[in-house]
């Protein structure tokens, strides 16, 4: 009890230091002597590494840039945005705060950018009673004092909520290439998923999906019970980094307030590389194909954020999306979130070209908290459909090129006949929700199918 309580008042010291990083000691100003890429030099301004600077352009104009190193005497900086217009000598003044929004009850209903600012046309977010000051870092929670994952999350989905079924509180990966229906799938469980609020992070992707995503995916209604976070790929890396942890603070205050919370990250991929590009601009060493360290300490960072709240307190049930470079599994990205999340659901491209949608590989996905929220018997038949759905894909050259003959092999025979049934029970339309009882009876039918 003594450690609980110890960890509970680091924690909160902690988060007012992240919140409120301020000197008691006069500003100091320094000046820009070099931008090299996307990184400024700055000598003579004293300043922690995640505060803010203003660094005076010619014209009295101000640009916005964040601390993200130093050495020796010389501070390396990041503009938040466009840095077109600086000249070198220019005045560099430490602002002394760190990064941090206040949210409230109004964020609900809007389209903001990585820095909090309205993106619609619906003027300024307003703030009530319930407004609180949150660290884009986030606050740490202990554990020990995490609600276990115990009930299942039904998200409108067969596939995943009788063959994959989350968890209220997990974490799941969704790794796909390009063109393969993570889009269609993302939007499916946006529409359908049990949930009180939903949190978007639209973080590295094309800019013509925000809209796309707001008005044909999210609707006015599903809208009114959102909050969108776009920093597109035109944004700075900067910017897209705290686009994600906006968009996991925004859920953070939602969970605390004890809300049932959906986070959608779209993707994990992108944030990752916003990281690779702060860390390279700064001379750190590439450790895995062009990854510095730094970019795989940051995701368990962010990940671990998301999860059940303490006892009394809400969820954040989180999707990420990794995007498989070239259909690779095994990309450091993809292999480093594999071990972190909770598990993960893989969208085939072959399936995804035989016109199966959603593309599920039920070979390759995998959800750890399954056994966990569901019944013994759901478990038994959802493990029979998958050894049926294994053994007819191991053998699936043989039987199209006509090499196996029917009787050779028992298993292999009710496999093949079992095929048309099981696609057609893994396929459904975007327009189409399939609840969670109802999911789990079609599997149980399909189980006891007989061939």
């Amino acid at each position: 009890m003594a450690q609980t309580e110890h960890f509970n008042r680091w924690a909160k010291n902690l988060a007012k230091k992240q919140t409120q990083i301020s000197s008691p000691e006069p500003v100091v100003e320094g000046r820009l002597i070099r931008m090299v890429g996307l990184t400024l030099e700055a000598i003579g301004c004293e300043a922690a590494v995640g505060t803010s600077c203003n660094i005076v352009a010619p014209g009295n104009h101000h640009i916005e840039a964040e601390v993200v190193g130093f050495s020796g005497d010389k501070t390396y900086l990041m503009a938040m945005g466009e840095s077109r217009g600086l000249i070198p000598n220019a005045k560099v003044i430490p602002v002394g705060h760190s990064s941090s929004i206040k949210i409230s009850n109004g964020f609900l209903g809007r389209v903001i950018d990585g820095r909090g600012r309205p993106l619609d046309d619906k003027g300024p977010i307003q703030m009530d009673e319930s407004a609180e000051e949150m660290p884009l870092a986030g606050r740490p929670i202990n554990p020990l004092l995490r609600d276990p994952i115990k009930q299942p999350l039904d998200v409108g989905v067969r596939a995943i909520n009788s063959m994959l079924t989350v968890g209220r509180g997990q974490r799941m990966g969704l790794f796909a290439g390009t063109g393969v229906g993570k889009s269609i799938l993302l939007g499916m469980m946006t529409k359908y998923t049990e949930a009180d609020i939903i949190v978007v992070g639209l973080i590295g992707e094309r800019g013509r999906e925000v809209k796309e995503f707001v008005q044909d995916i999210l609707g006015p209604q599903g809208l009114q019970r959102a909050c969108v976070v776009a920093a597109p790929a035109d944004a700075s890396p900067l910017v897209r980094i705290h686009g994600a942890m906006l968009a996991t603070s925004v859920a953070e205050y939602f969970r605390d307030k004890g809300k049932k919370v959906l986070l959608l990250m779209d993707s994990l991929s992108r944030f990752a590389q916003a990281q690779r590009e702060i860390g390279l601009s700064i001379s750190e060493p590439p450790a895995t194909r062009g990854y510095p360290p730094s970019v795989f300490a940051r995701i368990p960072q962010l990940v671990e954020r998301a999860g059940n709240g303490q006892t009394g307190q809400g969820s954040i049930t989180a999707f990420y999306t990794v995007l498989a470079e070239g259909d690779d599994q095994n990309d450091p990205i993809a292999d480093a979130a594999r071990g972190i999340l909770d598990g993960h659901i893989v969208l085939s491209r072959a399936l995804a070209d035989m016109g199966q949608y959603p593309a599920i590989d039920l070979e390759s996905s995998i959800s750890r908290v399954m056994p966990m929220v569901t019944s013994d018997s759901q478990l038994q038949a959802s493990n029979k459909i998958k050894q049926l759905y294994s053994l007819y894909e191991q053998n699936r050259d043989l039987i199209n090129v006509g090499a196996y003959q029917q009787g050779s092999n028992p298993a292999i025979d009710q496999a093949i006949a079992m095929q048309p049934q099981i696609q057609q029970f893994l396929a459904q339309g975007m327009n189409q929700a399939v609840q969670l009882k109802d999911s789990q009876q079609q599997l149980d039918q399909l189980a006891k199918a007989e061939v």
